[in-house]
């Protein structure tokens, strides 16, 4: 038997003892109390996660990919976040990509034993021939799952670059992964359910990693999603709005740009540089990775 007592997201909450007799309104007050500590749990792992998304951001500029992978809600968390990744910023699939104990039928059912596992962690990174040049991030909330614990391991034995996210102190799979993020969030409103404060937490890191390495390698202009992908009415008109916005152009010549160049980034490019061929915008881009302002400079000397 596992002694979970040692484990800080398993301990009880004194605060929400009596949870379960008080009205409706008092539950969901000690519900928010407890979820408002937990953006100051993560403030203190901030330099942590700098490190993190200074690797990420160059793995991905020497072409290589990130790899999550956890088991239950903290694999869920990962595969929301890396199937985000390509319409919000225009990427590969395969560039962020989420891998939960169980594969993809563990994200609507339970399959919780494979997480006991570390060969299977490891047989799931090698179906994707995990290389040196891949970061490994590896997300649980208790920092014990044998799953992902394995699954570190491995990519360690390779030469990866490995992070964790864990929300309990002293942790096993923090001592196993070059870089470690730990945000203590502290005992649950429910007792070891950490897909409360655990995976509020762990969803937030995420956003931080893959919006941070995403503006640090040239999908973001300003604040705008400049490689958003237009597959549908709404995020043409977000497109159409972006390019209006940073260049100043009427919607009539926003769109027409956007329809020229099918992408938010040379339209705005273009506009900008007052250069309509478009080879010679990709030779320009492409030479800076992708980053307008880096870009525009070249066309001003």
């Amino acid at each position: 038997m596992i002694d979970i007592s040692k484990i800080s997201t398993e301990k009880r909450n004194k605060k929400t003892k009596n949870i379960d007799i008080v009205s409706t309104g008092e539950m969901l007050r000690l519900l928010n109390d407890e979820d408002k500590t937990v953006p100051l749990a993560v403030e203190k792992a901030i330099p942590q996660i700098e490190k993190v998304v200074d690797i990420v951001t160059e793995t991905f500029a020497k072409g290589g990919r990130l790899f999550y992978i956890g088991a239950g809600t903290s694999g869920r968390l990962g595969v929301l976040d890396a199937s985000e990744c390509p319409p919000t910023y225009g990427v590969p699939n395969d560039m962020v990509i989420g891998i939960i104990a169980g594969g993809d039928t563990a994200l609507r059912t339970s399959i919780e034993g494979i997480e006991d596992s570390k060969d299977a962690a490891r047989k799931d990174l090698e179906s994707y021939r995990l290389t040196k040049d891949d970061v490994v991030i590896g997300i649980a909330a208790s920092g014990r799952t044998p799953y992902v614990i394995g699954g570190i391991e491995y990519a360690n034995s390779l030469g990866c670059e490995t992070a964790c996210i864990t929300t309990s102190a002293d942790s096993e799979i923090a001592q196993v992964a070059k870089h470690p993020i730990e945000a203590i969030t502290g005992a649950e409103p429910v007792t070891g359910s950490t897909r409360m404060k655990s995976g509020t937490a762990q969803k937030m890191i995420l956003n931080m990693i893959t919006t941070s390495s995403m503006v640090k390698i040239g999908k973001v202009y300003e604040n705008l999603m400049i490689d958003v992908q237009m597959s549908n009415d709404k995020l043409i008109s977000r497109a159409q709005k972006i390019v209006m916005e940073v260049t100043g152009v009427s919607p009539e010549v926003a769109l027409e740009y956007l329809k020229k160049y099918n992408s938010v980034k040379y339209a705005i490019f273009a506009i900008m540089s007052k250069i309509e061929d478009k080879e010679k915008i990709a030779k320009l881009l492409d030479t800076h990775n992708g980053n307008i302002r880096e870009s525009l400079k070249t066309t001003k000397t």
